[in-house]
């Protein structure tokens, strides 16, 4: 990256932070409630970095990481921390987001896909499990049931083509 762009960026980052403080002065709203909008910045800060240079797409795992932690807890601050008992999984997705980001952005590399689909998937299984009321999972595990059966019905049998053993 050049000299250049990495002084605009300092310089934009400086004006966002200048800004979040001067909304304290103005709103009800404190830093104690909007503290999560850093992590968010720090996100943007990683995904600018992969724009201005693309050939750098490690940087998309900490940006994914950081704004997608930063928007569950500025939800939580926003409106109960008790909201941290259905989204903790969030933890587990944001690496996988993180992974497939890097996928997409970079060389298309399968090994990126092996963690992405299984910490996402296991992060989704746990936000619907533990989803209030606990009705998502159980009827996602009836549609998956159905959808493999009915995929099951419409394969033609297998048949002997060497002859009768």
């Amino acid at each position: 990256m050049s000299a250049m762009k990495h002084v605009q960026l300092q310089g934009i980052a400086l004006i966002v932070l200048g800004i979040i403080f001067l909304v304290f002065n103005f709103t009800e709203l404190s830093a104690r409630d909007l503290w999560p909008l850093l992590l968010v910045a720090g996100g943007f800060y990683f995904f600018s970095l992969y724009f201005m240079n693309r050939a750098v797409y490690g940087v998309l795992m900490p940006g994914t990481i950081l704004t997608v932690y930063g928007l569950m807890f500025l939800y939580c601050s926003l409106t109960a921390w008790s909201s941290m008992e259905h989204l903790w999984p969030l933890f587990i997705i944001a690496p996988g987001f993180g992974f497939l980001a890097m996928y997409l952005g970079g060389k298309r590399e399968t090994g990126l896909l092996i963690p992405g689909w299984i910490l996402t998937g296991i992060g989704g299984i746990f936000l619907l499990a533990f989803h209030e009321g606990g009705y998502l999972f159980p009827a996602l595990l009836i549609l998956l049931g159905a959808a493999v059966l009915l995929a099951h019905r419409r394969q033609p049998p297998a048949t002997n083509t060497s002859g009768p053993s």
